[in-house]
């Protein structure tokens, strides 16, 4: 993400943001060896994982939803050490998010590679329906989406040759038969002029057994293996029903036969008292190694309790095994396992510490331009911050919460379930109402701001939350008789939240404890993302986004 000047910017208006430190603690205390990798690879809100490999590298892409940058994109050389090198949607005038939601916008990616080009098939939901996007190189640019003329979600290219076939979720070609009931489609791509071509086929009706009524067959991948093809779909709603399945056919528009051992991966058919459970697994995607391995990337969540969790939906690696002819990620009735044996390939010269384990990082803002992590919500028709001496500065944009506008408001992904979030602020507000702080969003209506507030003319520190309302409630403010840098610090211990503030070199101060963090799961927002954290600010009838 680019620093740019400031527009419209005033005295007063800007609030300064010297350092953002995190650190999180893994869930599970297990010991993960050198020939060992820790599950999720990529931990906190990185959903609908593609993967692909181009040579001996590996690329990786995700969902993103309404936040910017958007599509994530990752590389790797032994599949569990991934790095960020950029994010396919980066500049204003790609996709219009205006008025979108959080959980709208850009759904489930898929990263293909052909005649040098990297491809993105997506779906931008209630702004422009299903496009491709390329780049010569993966870390960009992108392109401008090429949009199709088709409806449904989660579209991907299978290559044959030199041929590229779309295969998408659509509506079945027939009334639908209850709430849920969709298809999966093929269709040609002439891939050089952009344009949809020859019949649309409709390969798989419902999902494995129509007569079962099976929900939101989605996410589909078609791969071809011995003489076969064979297609893998997401079914069941991406929740704690959600499941990968799979069909095969000697032709590639069909007919389809579902495996007789479908699902072939789970995990609703475990007892949800488990200990450290993994729920809502499925939208895969297959890779092949060098040396003839298969490995998946997935889906999946890890709940504290219950179905509740903040950190969103997570990418997931485990192996594949052939047999008799079908693939299976994982047999009925087992766990996924969190710790396992890593693929039989040369680790990563650069591998640092996976992010599912202890993780700590401090950003002191002192490069030229953020690092391509930092996201925030809908994309700001003008910017509104900017690196400067070692901090950055937001200029007040939308009220959070605001559809109409784009707030002020940058933040990494929460990776864990303990965490502790801390940030130091310069802010000298000029009119009732202004604010400035750290904010935790999990959509326009679940969140919570702490930070510095104007009220009477004069600074106080102050918590608020919003849980599934467009009103935010007042959980505690304390005056704040210094004018100097205030540091703010969260406590994330599962869903409970602690916060805490210090002024200038002074000591630490137990703000409020013991607040219900509930309002940030998934379980309580709805929604597909997961808890964003970082700076905001907002300052009434300033410029706005």
């Amino acid at each position: 993400m680019l620093s740019l000047p400031l527009a419209g910017e005033a005295i007063g208006q800007v609030a300064r943001f010297e350092r953002f430190s995190y650190r999180g603690w893994a869930r599970e205390p297990v010991r993960v060896g050198p020939k060992a990798y820790r599950n999720p690879i990529l931990a906190g809100y990185y959903p609908d994982p593609s993967v692909l490999r181009v040579a001996t590298r590996y690329y990786l892409v995700n969902s993103s939803f309404a936040h910017y940058p958007g599509l994530p994109v990752f590389t790797s050389s032994d599949l569990v050490h991934w790095t960020q090198i950029g994010n396919a949607i980066d500049r204003p005038g790609q996709v219009d998010l205006a008025g979108r939601a959080v959980s709208e916008g850009l759904f489930a990616p898929d990263i293909s590679y052909h005649a040098g080009t990297f491809f993105i098939a997506n779906t931008c939901v209630e702004c422009g329906g299903n496009f491709v996007m390329t780049a010569r190189d993966p870390a960009g640019p992108w392109s401008d989406p090429i949009w199709l003329p088709f409806e449904g979600i989660d579209p991907s290219i299978y290559w044959e040759g030199d041929r590229a076939y779309i295969v998408n979720n659509r509506a079945p070609d027939e009334p639908a038969r209850y709430d849920g009931h969709r298809a999966i489609w093929l269709q040609e791509l002439d891939w050089r002029s952009g344009k949809m071509v020859g019949p649309a086929t409709q390969i798989v009706n419902g999902g494995v057994n129509l007569a079962e009524r099976p929900v939101w067959i989605e996410g589909p991948h078609l791969l071809r293996r011995d003489g076969w093809y064979y297609l893998i779909a997401a079914e069941g709603g991406t929740s704690d029903n959600h499941s990968q399945v799979v069909f095969r056919s000697r032709t590639l528009r069909g007919p389809y036969e579902p495996f007789a051992g479908n699902p072939i991966l789970t995990q609703r058919d475990l007892a949800s008292d488990r200990t450290n459970p993994v729920t809502s697994a499925g939208h895969a995607k297959f890779v092949q190694t060098p040396a003839g391995d298969w490995w998946a990337t997935f889906l999946a969540t890890r709940p504290y309790a219950g179905d509740r969790y903040a950190t969103g939906r997570e990418t997931f690696l485990l192996p594949v095994t052939w047999k008799d002819g079908w693939p299976t990620i994982l047999p009925h009735g087992t766990p996924i396992p969190l710790v396992l044996p890593r693929p039989a390939l040369a680790m990563a010269s650069d591998a640092t510490a996976q992010p599912a384990g202890d993780l700590s990082y401090v950003d002191e803002f002192g490069g030229e331009q953020l690092d391509s992590a930092w996201i925030g919500v809908r994309i700001p028709p003008m910017p509104f911050h900017r690196l400067t001496g070692g901090a950055l500065e937001l200029r007040s944009g939308a009220r959070l919460g605001d559809r109409g506008g784009t707030p002020a408001f940058l933040g990494r992904r929460l990776q864990h379930q303990r965490a502790t979030i801390a940030t130091t602020l310069t802010f000298q507000p000029t009119r009732d109402g202004a604010r400035a702080g750290l904010a935790a969003v999990q959509s326009d209506t679940s969140n919570l701001f702490f930070g510095i507030i104007s009220q009477g003319g004069a600074r106080a520190v102050a918590l608020y939350t919003r849980n599934r309302a467009e009103t935010e409630t007042l959980v505690a403010r304390a005056p704040v008789e210094d004018d100097g840098a205030v540091t703010l610090t969260v406590e994330f211990a599962s869903g409970t939240l602690r916060f805490s503030y210090r002024i200038g070199v002074g000591p630490n101060r137990t703000f409020k404890q013991e607040v219900d963090g509930t309002l940030l799961t998934t379980a309580r927002a709805g929604g597909f993302v997961g808890t964003v954290i970082g700076p905001y600010t907002y300052t009434p009838s300033a410029v706005r986004q």
